[in-house]
């Protein structure tokens, strides 16, 4: 499955795992602004990382 990480690089820490198939980059960039807001206010570094992860069977 692929994922789109929101990752805060002064935390040090993910922000929250988006699978992509359900959330597009419009849809990333509304849920940065609403939910995710607090960091960018206080100027940290947010950056959206994708993530590839393999299916168990």
């Amino acid at each position: 499955m692929k994922f789109k990480e929101v990752y805060c690089y002064n935390c040090k820490k993910s922000l929250g795992r988006y699978n992509e198939k359900y959330f597009s980059d419009l849809k990333m960039a509304e849920i940065i602004k609403a939910n995710h807001a607090s960091h960018v206010h206080e100027g940290h570094q947010i950056v959206i990382k994708n993530i590839t992860t393999e299916a168990t069977s």
